[in-house]
């Protein structure tokens, strides 16, 4: 990750973002000093637990977290052009237009009193010159490449009217209805069957590959990045533990936490095998040690971990941890625990 944050190939470069709440508990350090590049057409996984900041980090760089008690810092640079602190009017030129956005329940990102089609008809007006009749026609021409069946009937029905999966491409062909450079998938596959999870991920994939946009994907699940990830961002407290490439990160963990994501994974040739538990619970935002925020959950820990571990490597795969290149070595040769691939 080059440390020049106004690279020409990233299409979006995150330098040092910090998101933080003030409560009535203190400050709640929701994100903390997260960067990150995406370059062109590359798909990038942004990965950890729930309350990691995946979310949170994403709105903010988007002007959507609009809490009076929210204090924001660092850069976001859009193709060069910095985007943090944007005013609402030049922030809706980005939005939805340079910007995609699925967010990660369809049911609540679309509007119940308002039929699809004109939903994505009034997306695509706000942000291109096309005119009604015209942007009708390409929200139907939409539908149909999300693979809705009959998409001239559809369009004019109501959001309730449309199965779960449905819904999510209705929301993913609104996201695409800009062409943007830019699509940020929130979860795209939360509460959705296993076969319509896979089918969505197969949609983005071959929707990625014609409208030729970078994605970042935001999700739980180790599976999803290894089907859709070109590279990977694991996230913990807030804080980045890990980045790196999709085949190191996967094949060649280097933190504590990745193995234990991964040996959560279940596995078709280990059927008889407990699945891997990461033990303790996750920390609170208001409560984020100084030191190694994994530290407390980490059987592996030290007394450096009382001290902050900077983002360390070989190269683009770096991680956040104390635990020397021989330790990890000896430790995920000798545990069943580690959830690395061999």
């Amino acid at each position: 990750m080059p440390d020049d944050p106004t690279s020409t190939e990233a299409v979006l470069s995150v330098r040092d973002l910090k998101v933080s709440f003030a409560t009535r508990q203190g400050e709640l350090r929701a994100v903390d000093g997260l960067s990150f590049d995406v370059g062109s057409k590359e798909v990038l996984g942004i990965v950890g637990e729930s309350g990691s900041g995946k979310s949170v980090a994403m709105y903010s760089m988007l002007g959507l977290v609009r809490d009076s008690n929210v204090t924001i810092s660092g850069s976001v640079k859009f193709e060069g052009r910095e985007i943090l602190g944007l005013g609402d009017k030049e922030m809706q030129s980005v939005r939805g237009g340079d910007v995609g956005m699925i967010f990660q329940d369809p049911m609540t990102a679309l509007t119940p009193v308002y039929t699809v089609g004109w939903q994505i008809v009034e997306q695509i007006r706000a942000h291109t010159d096309l005119t009604k009749a015209q942007a009708k026609a390409r929200a139907v021409e939409l539908l149909g490449e999300v693979g809705i069946p009959n998409p001239q009937r559809r369009a004019g029905q109501f959001p309730h009217e449309f199965s779960g999966g449905m819904r999510q491409r209705v929301v993913i062909a609104m996201a695409l209805s800009c062409n943007p450079r830019l699509l940020i998938a929130d979860e795209p596959t939360t509460a959705l069957d296993v076969t319509t999870q896979a089918q969505i991920l197969d949609l983005m994939e071959k929707l990625q590959q014609s409208y030729g946009s970078s994605i970042v994907i935001i999700t739980h699940d180790m599976g999803v990045i290894a089907e859709m990830a070109d590279r990977v961002v694991v996230m913990y407290a807030g804080r980045p533990a890990e980045i790196g490439p999709e085949l190191e990160v996967v094949r060649f963990p280097r933190h504590p936490y990745t193995w234990g994501l991964l040996g959560a994974v279940p596995r078709v040739d280990s059927k008889n095998t407990r699945l891997v538990t990461i033990p303790g619970v996750s920390v609170s935002p208001l409560d984020v040690p100084d030191g190694c925020a994994f530290a407390p959950r980490c059987e592996h820990r030290m007394a450096i971990c009382d001290e902050r571990p900077a983002l360390l490597g070989d190269g683009e795969h770096v991680d956040a941890c104390w635990l020397s290149d021989a330790q990890r070595v000896a430790i995920r040769s000798g545990s069943k625990t580690s959830g690395g691939r061999p």
